[in-house]
């Protein structure tokens, strides 16, 4: 009886090996095709854009050639991508693209908005030369917004690395720990601290990686970091003492400068206060004795 059983039990797994075998048979086939000769997968809408944006770029930095341009000039449009946020290899040929493109753009936009028939020498000229600073300017405002990120991040940050020092982080570690907990909330602080982590990493000194992140940012805040925490390194104090010490300087420092601003702000209402506010105020309050005084002189001259 067993063994009836057990020859029951093999026959029927046998038979249903065979079944799935034959079933996925097809399925097995393609899989292995697949291995063997992978075709090219299809690009998401993502991965096209950031193609295309990839083309954009290198088309337009090919247009930099056409500037003329000295080392010196590439030095400083380097040192100000960087502190924008931009370190790509492309980056100044793009900039230096866009400084020929924008002027090209506007005067095609003039001449077709018809804004160059009145004065057209003016015009084209104004296309030129806003086309030529504006990349300029433009760069700069990131810059400023940039530092300003960097600056209100900081206390933060600075909490952050107290905590891991306290925990019984190293510098280090506590910096690339904070990097990735905030790039979320300070992402282009987080993006600075990132570059020190690689740059020790790489074997640079840390004095030496915390004084380019203060050269990158530009930043007085983060110049007295660094200047603090060498000190701190030299000296053999406390970097969680030094770090507590330089966060509640700087959050005294934001609360002064709301201070300052709301104390500005009654001076600043002088001007809308005597070109908009007092001109409605007098006319509503003497306009109708105005007219009554009108009508009572053309009462009395008509008599």
């Amino acid at each position: 009886m067993i063994f009836a059983v057990l020859s029951f039990c093999a026959v029927f797994l046998l038979l249903a090996s065979g079944g799935l075998l034959l079933f996925y048979r097809e399925g097995m086939v393609k899989r292995i095709q697949e291995v063997i000769n992978p075709e090219p997968k299809q690009k998401s809408l993502i991965e096209k854009l950031e193609d295309t944006r990839d083309t954009m770029r290198t088309a337009v930095g090919r247009l930099e050639q056409v500037l003329p341009k000295s080392q010196a000039e590439v030095s400083v449009a380097m040192q100000r991508l960087i502190r924008a946020g931009y370190r790509g290899e492309s980056a100044v040929k793009v900039l230096y693209g866009f400084k020929v493109l924008t002027p090209v753009v506007l005067c095609a936009i003039a001449l077709l908005t018809g804004l160059a028939n009145a004065s057209p020498f003016f015009v084209y000229a104004g296309c030129l030369g806003i086309g030529f600073i504006g990349p300029d300017f433009w760069l700069g405002r990131r810059i400023k917004t940039r530092q300003k990120n960097v600056r209100r991040g900081l206390p933060d940050v600075l909490d952050l690395l107290v905590v891991c020092v306290e925990a019984g982080l190293s510098l280090d570690q506590a910096t690339a720990r904070a990097a990735q907990e905030l790039r979320l909330a300070q992402p282009d602080l987080c993006d600075e601290l990132n570059v020190v982590v690689l740059e020790q990493r790489a074997g640079r000194a840390r004095s030496d990686a915390w004084r380019n992140l203060a050269e990158r940012t530009d930043e007085d805040s983060i110049r007295n970091l660094v200047s603090m925490l060498i000190q701190s390194e030299q000296l053999g104090t406390s970097v969680a003492k030094t770090l507590r010490v330089h966060s509640d300087t700087l959050r005294q420092q934001r609360i002064q400068a709301v201070e300052e601003a709301a104390a500005k702000t009654s001076v600043k209402l002088v001007f809308p206060l005597v070109f908009f506010i007092f001109p409605a105020l007098f006319l509503v309050t003497l306009g109708p004795a105005a007219i009554l005084m009108a009508e009572s002189f053309q009462k009395l001259l008509g008599h």
